[in-house]
């Protein structure tokens, strides 16, 4: 029971956690001014523009929904695959710009997915994938 609870735990830390956060991207503060006063400023001449918007959409779309998936346990691995890109792009973006910087945002992060990803699956036992397959194998 412990493994299960602790599974559940970190993936709707996890999920929470990417979830506010884009959703605070998407729709307080708009993607376009997510891009135009974090990306364009910090990687202006660093980077092209199409690249860096095309990335500020990536990033908070995937870190909205993949939230949303993670909470309700939907598509988990796929899911965290998806965030697993993210964090790569943004430990990228930011160690572009600055080599050394504050891993603190990333790094909670990591560790609650990288513990996702290793941990077996059948301990995460609270997800909508699990009662599908329970649905399917019953039918």
């Amino acid at each position: 029971m412990n493994q299960k609870i602790a599974l559940l735990t970190a993936r709707l830390l996890l999920g929470f956690i990417f979830f506010f956060q884009g959703f605070g991207k998407i729709f307080k503060f708009g993607v376009d001014n997510v891009y135009q006063n974090l990306f364009a400023i910090t990687y202006k001449g660093v980077l092209p523009d199409f690249l860096l918007l095309a990335t500020a959409y990536y990033t908070s779309y995937v870190e909205f929904l993949g939230g949303l998936l993670l909470i309700i346990g939907l598509k988990r691995d796929y899911t965290l695959y998806a965030l697993a890109s993210v964090l790569i792009i943004v430990t990228f973006g930011h160690g572009l710009v600055e080599p050394i910087w504050d891993l603190s945002h990333v790094m909670y992060r990591a560790i609650l997915l990288l513990t996702l990803l290793l941990l077996p699956k059948e301990w995460d036992h609270y997800r909508v994938d699990t009662l599908l397959k329970n649905k399917h194998n019953v039918s």
